[in-house]
């Protein structure tokens, strides 16, 4: 079984073209789990999230930093069993939160995920 942290891990590792910064944070609630930095030059966030079925559990913070910050921030999203990442915008965390999974995300696998956040 995965959690967030070894998702975050697994990804991280699958991805040096991009640097990482995990955020650690219990002043500002809702802030994501990741900063992470492209080749282009562009930052962006990543909030990591594990689930057994369709729906995603968000905090109120998180909700709030998203709609926020709806531009260059990101839900990644895998099951537990094993890392197969799915990517949604930031903005699109409202939905996320009243259809899960059944909502169609911007990519679906390792490769098309990557190229998405190479392209921010």
């Amino acid at each position: 079984m995965i959690n967030e942290a070894k998702f975050y891990q697994y990804f991280k590792n699958k991805t040096p073209q991009f640097s990482f910064t995990r955020i650690e944070n219990t002043t500002a609630l809702g802030t994501p789990d990741a900063l992470c930095y492209n080749k282009k030059g562009h930052f962006f966030t990543i909030e990591f999230k594990v689930i057994k079925g369709y729906k995603i559990r968000f905090s109120p913070h998180q909700i709030a930093f998203h709609v926020k910050h709806p531009l260059n921030s990101f839900i990644m999203v895998t099951r537990t069993l094993k890392p197969d990442p799915i990517l949604y915008e930031g903005s699109q965390i409202r939905d996320l939160v009243t259809s899960g999974l059944r909502l169609e995300p911007i990519a679906k696998s390792l490769d098309p995920c990557i190229k998405i956040l190479e392209a921010v």
